[in-house]
């Protein structure tokens, strides 16, 4: 077994780093505070070739690795999670299942600007009706020949209003049930396609959610994702991909609230020394460290497997699940380190908290890791 990053893991973490501190973390709480899109920072990643990591070169990605994702994941949600999930959903929900499973027309058209990061993706499949189910598709795609019609509402879309290429899972075929769903590529400012309003958000506010709506919208039979009836078996594949970079980001967030604890533990001071001596705090710090590198090795492994083009979704699943509850149990303990400082704004921690909660939900909840983990292992 090997642990060590190699030197080029280990620059481009640096990079993501840097990046996070001197660009990302400057306009951090008036970004969400006031739910502003970080637009000029995402223009940044893209030059940086942080939207399409694991891109080829030959579509105008960067080339790397799962590692090399993960890494960036964390260091960019260590500071500000709104971030760090367009990097997310760009590379694992959009660039990834176009590379792979879109033909050579459709990456030329719409991979090569997204792995470049000249326009943002985003990934519709949640619906009113179909969240963890989400073989309930009621978003339809009628077959009229030449184009499909699309009709229906999408909830919960990331990027939902800054993005140029929407990649939505509608049912073609409803008595196919999940087998009858198409994924199709639809661009923003198509006749009869509007954006809803943004969610007001708990967490990453600085992501812009918002429902879509589609009324009779006319979708090329050239958009379409791979054979008729491939769309549900699509997003399912890009979902275990995706899973890794949002354990990722969970891993950031507890790791970023770990790290100012420590800090604020070092400099705060209470009946006459400071709270690090105090073995109350000690033992949560302990606590902390452990679950946080447990969820870096378990990323990791999911990572690495997904390099090596082995299975991974049992992996990317653990990785998730344990990471996202650590997230969790992370920033709560990092507000109450920071005691009544955890509560303001000015501190981060408390942020950091709220943003923590999402990550047990979005890209499939915690109960939904804990049916796929225990198929795998009752196989």
């Amino acid at each position: 077994m090997q642990f060590e990053l190699t030197e080029e893991h280990l620059m481009i973490r640096q990079a993501a780093h840097d990046f996070a501190q001197t660009e990302l973390k400057p306009g951090v709480i008036e970004r969400d505070e006031h739910q502003k899109f970080p637009a000029e920072q995402v223009k940044m990643l893209g030059e940086l070739g942080f939207m399409g990591m694991m891109v080829s070169p030959e579509y105008g990605g960067s080339g790397m690795d799962a590692i090399s994702y993960s890494l960036v994941m964390e260091e960019l949600s260590k500071v500000d999670a709104s971030a760090s999930v367009l990097v997310s959903v760009n590379n694992s929900l959009v660039c990834f299942g176009l590379e792979k499973y879109g033909n050579e027309e459709q990456k030329q058209k719409y991979l090569v600007p997204l792995a470049k990061g000249e326009v943002i993706g985003a990934f519709c499949l949640s619906e009113p009706e179909a969240g963890s189910d989400a073989t309930s598709q009621r978003t339809t795609a009628i077959d009229m020949g030449d184009y499909y019609l699309l009709n229906g509402t999408k909830n919960w879309i990331t990027n939902g209003n800054s993005a140029s290429t929407y990649i939505v899972m509608a049912q073609t075929d409803a008595s196919k049930k999940h087998r009858g769903i198409n994924a199709l590529i639809v661009e923003k400012g198509m006749e009869g396609f509007t954006v809803g309003a943004k969610e007001n958000k708990l967490g990453i506010r600085g992501s812009d959610t918002h429902s879509l709506m589609f009324t009779d919208v006319k979708v090329p039979k050239a958009n379409r994702i791979g054979e008729d009836g491939f769309g549900f078996k699509f997003a399912m594949a890009t979902l275990e991909g995706g899973r890794i970079g949002i354990a990722s980001q969970a891993l950031g967030i507890a790791a970023g609230a770990y790290e100012l604890s420590v800090q604020y533990a070092k400099e705060r001071k209470a009946f006459g020394k400071t709270i690090a001596d105090l073995q109350a705090i000690q033992f949560k710090l302990a606590d902390m460290a452990t679950e946080i590198e447990a969820a870096r090795l378990l990323c990791h492994r999911a990572a690495w497997l997904k390099d090596q083009g082995l299975p991974y979704a049992q992996a990317a699943s653990m990785a998730k699940l344990f990471a996202s509850e650590t997230a969790m149990r992370t920033t709560v303990e990092a507000v109450q380190i920071h005691g009544g400082y955890g509560f303001v704004k000015e501190y981060h921690v408390e942020r950091m908290m709220r943003d923590a909660k999402i990550t047990q939900i979005y890209e499939g909840t915690s109960e939904i890791q804990r049916i796929v983990i225990s198929r795998e292992v009752l196989k």
